[in-house]
């Protein structure tokens, strides 16, 4: 029985193997053989599985949509029982969890088979996986550039077909900037869609939110749908959509007004490369029939990633505390990188209680202020990140300067979008004078989901992108 190459997408393989065209068990070993002729080079994989994977395909699959459909998990708050649980970080990096995560848990309950899990930076804190517990990871179109942060593990291991899906976070940015650095379809879903279980987020939660990296945006709505759906108990919850995702994907999204905005709030516009291939997008939606108006969005940029860095500054204090506190020791000088090192020292000095209230006001007044906007506009268009892929060391966390200088620059126009709570999603819409992907953004209002999956389907059929990184 022939298996997949790694250029079928995870809908199609679910439906193959169902349909008894792909055995499972092969379809897992191909995907097992093409992570170890490809992560040599590329460093996407931390934590390998293969044996227990396949012992749970022989044991036999849950009936479910993902039936036999091998997926990576990444290693930042998204647990797969009995792998080690490291953050991307050398002070948990002999942590084991004994728990799957609750969306780990769902994929399994739907079929699912787990390979192990991705390469992340330390505790999610670079927009570049180039940590030091597990070395750079790289893209797969040029060795020496990044594979962007903090889901660049998943983003490659994708890209290469290594498997079809994998799971992503997004704290500022984490699903959209490697899925705009990689050529694949990335959603950020809004706040309280998928349960964070087991790490409570009172304060995370505002900012964080769990999905995955496609090449389709079919695979996308499919694993909304698996995973979505809050605990009773959650901090945040979001309504019901009004049917499955996979449904209001294949729907028309009808006219919708679009506003295009070339500059994050009152930030500096764009690198021209990226703005060419924004203007390019916005033609192609003209071109489909919706309204595309050209605005300026309506909050500050330091509010945004002021307000979001106090957050998260927060939950790092937290959770470094909390893992000393479990191991009875104190903290070492190589326990932490020097980028996170420096954030935790500023934050464990400088930061009150007042600080993160006032932190979660401004989140609520951006909200506000870019709810009114969306009063007059169904979708928000901008650049996913502001520059083009950079080399690997722009953003080195060992030289925490380099971070300093340049990091807000490749979150610009995504972390408001975390502060705020909406959906938001990179499509692959072109590249740049390299031949390097370059993605567009697209945010809705709360609950939008739907409707941004439904624009992306049309967008997918009218100018299709390619499944897999060239050569892979």
């Amino acid at each position: 029985m022939r298996t997949d190459d790694g250029s079928t997408d995870a809908t199609a393989l679910a439906a193959a193997i169902r349909a008894g065209e792909l055995d499972a068990r092969e379809v897992v070993q191909e995907s097992i053989a093409r992570i170890e002729r490809h992560d040599p080079d590329l460093n996407a994989i931390a934590h390998p599985r293969f044996e227990q994977a396949l012992a749970e395909v022989d044991a036999g699959l849950p009936e479910g949509p993902l039936r036999g459909v091998p997926v990576l998990v990444k290693d930042l708050y998204a647990d797969v029982a009995g792998l080690p649980s490291t953050k991307g970080s050398r002070l948990f990096a002999d942590g084991v969890a004994t728990e799957d995560s609750e969306l780990v848990r769902r994929y399994r309950a739907a079929g699912a088979v787990v390979l192990g899990t991705t390469n992340v930076p330390e505790l999610g804190l670079n927009a570049s996986t180039e940590g030091q517990l597990f070395g750079p990871c790289r893209n797969p179109r040029d060795l020496d550039r990044s594979t962007g942060g903090s889901s660049g593990g998943s983003a490659v291991a994708v890209a290469t077909g290594m498997v079809p899906v994998a799971t992503a976070s997004d704290g500022g940015g984490s699903i959209r900037i490697p899925a705009a650095m990689n050529g694949l379809f990335g959603l950020k879903p809004g706040r309280g869609r998928v349960s964070p279980a087991p790490y409570p987020s009172l304060l995370a939660g505002p900012v964080s939110v769990h999905h995955a990296l496609t090449t389709t945006v079919r695979d996308s709505a499919l694993l909304l749908d698996v995973a979505h759906g809050s605990l009773p108990g959650d901090a945040f919850g979001a309504p019901a959509p009004a049917a499955p995702y996979v449904e209001l994907a294949a729907r028309p999204p009808g006219r919708l007004r679009v506003a295009l905005a070339t500059a994050p709030g009152d930030g500096e516009p764009a690198n021209p490369e990226v703005v060419a291939v924004l203007r390019r997008a916005a033609d192609l939606l003209t071109d489909l029939g919706h309204e595309v108006v050209e605005t300026t969005l309506d909050y500050r940029l330091e509010d945004a990633q002021g307000g979001g860095a106090v957050l998260m500054g927060s939950g790092l204090v937290a959770a470094v505390d909390a893992r000393l506190a479990a191991l009875g020791r104190e903290l070492r000088d190589d326990d932490l990188e020097p980028f996170t090192r420096l954030l935790l020292d500023h934050y464990r000095a400088t930061l009150t209680g007042a600080d993160v209230t006032r932190a979660l006001e401004t989140a609520q007044r951006v909200g506000w202020r870019l709810g009114r906007q969306l009063s007059s506009y169904d979708v928000l268009l901008t650049p996913t990140v502001a520059e083009p892929v950079p080399l690997l060391g722009t953003l080195d966390t060992m030289r925490p300067e380099t971070v300093w200088e340049h990091g807000g620059r490749f979150a610009a126009f995504t972390s408001v979008f975390n502060l705020t709570g909406q959906p938001a999603m990179s499509l692959p819409l072109g590249s740049d004078e390299r031949g390097l992907p370059v993605g567009v953004q697209v945010a809705a209002d709360l609950g939008g989901e739907g409707l941004l999956l439904s624009l992306a389907a049309q967008v997918e059929q009218a100018a299709p992108w390619a499944l897999r990184a060239p050569g892979y």
